[in-house]
């Protein structure tokens, strides 16, 4: 029953800025780290930011300096502000968590993905 449930994507012209979120439910014990991936069609879906329990991060280069990701415990929800944004980061993102739950230890789930679109 543990799913992740995104929002926030859409259509947003370059320079701008978009900030979707990932929520977590179900009969969830912990999450040990939330993120977010994209994919491209053609290619292979590709890190573009983590938190870890610990607050450690990790950043993709290509969004370094530009995206932001954070996490709130108390909501199970991780979100990813995404500034100066360009057409290469047109994509499907995807929320992932790795969680332990009743059925499930150290698991990887993921999003159905949602569509950013990036124009000029």
């Amino acid at each position: 029953q543990v799913q992740l449930v995104e929002s926030g994507g859409g259509l947003v012209q370059a320079g701008g800025s978009l900030r979707p979120s990932c929520a977590a439910s179900g009969s969830i014990s912990s999450i040990n780290a939330m993120g977010w991936y994209r994919q491209v069609t053609g290619k292979q879906r590709e890190l573009v930011a983590i938190v870890n329990n610990d607050g450690s991060t990790n950043y993709a280069d290509s969004v370094k300096g530009r995206f932001t990701i954070s996490r709130d415990n108390a909501k199970r929800t991780v979100y990813l502000q995404m500034n100066s944004l360009t057409r290469e980061d047109t994509a499907v993102y995807y929320c992932y968590a790795n969680i332990d739950a009743r059925y499930y230890f150290d698991t990887d789930f993921w999003g159905k993905g949602t569509l950013v679109t990036v124009s000029s």
